[in-house]
């Protein structure tokens, strides 16, 4: 398989998984989380089609193309292992959707650095909420379902809050 085919791929499902994660989470109040802004296609993406929910991105610096950058009040600017735990001070664990692209080439990178986010991920999430990762996460308590017609087996993934938090 190409990169091209590989990168398709991902696109496909990235946008099959959060269609239907914004569709199942619609009822819930809580923000959405975007963490990883990159170029901004999934946080404009994610703009269009969540109604009456905040959304906060999460980026160590913002490089986005000027038409999906969020507005200062939306970044939470820093290294994530230091932003979701001051996040979790102040939002708890509301959040409806969190939607994660943090990986890169390194595939054993990625792996460890999913390892570590993964408990700072898991509690943020409300009862009911979802994840939406590009990488495989590794959390205690959420539940790993079944991924929404037109997404493409590993090339992402969807977790959701099932019990009590915290």
């Amino acid at each position: 398989m190409s990169r091209l085919d590989v990168f398709i791929d991902r696109m496909v499902s990235q946008r099959a998984c959060l269609d239907f994660a914004i569709a199942e989470t619609a009822h819930l109040e809580g923000p959405v989380f975007e963490l990883g802004l990159g170029n901004g296609r999934t946080f404009d993406h994610v703009r269009e089609y969540v109604q009456g929910r905040p959304i906060f991105v999460f980026e160590r610096a913002i490089a986005s193309n000027p038409a999906s950058t969020p507005t200062e009040a939306q970044t939470i600017l820093g290294d994530v292992r230091d932003t979701l735990p001051d996040a979790l001070a102040r939002f708890g664990p509301t959040a409806s959707l969190i939607h994660a692209d943090l990986g890169g080439h390194n595939l054993e990178k990625n792996v460890e650095f999913a390892r570590f986010i993964s408990p700072l991920i898991e509690p943020l999430l409300a009862v009911g909420g979802l994840m939406v990762s590009s990488d495989r996460m590794y959390f205690d308590a959420l539940t790993e379902i079944a991924l929404p017609a037109g997404a493409v087996p590993g090339r992402c993934f969807v977790y959701r809050q099932d019990g009590a938090t915290g």
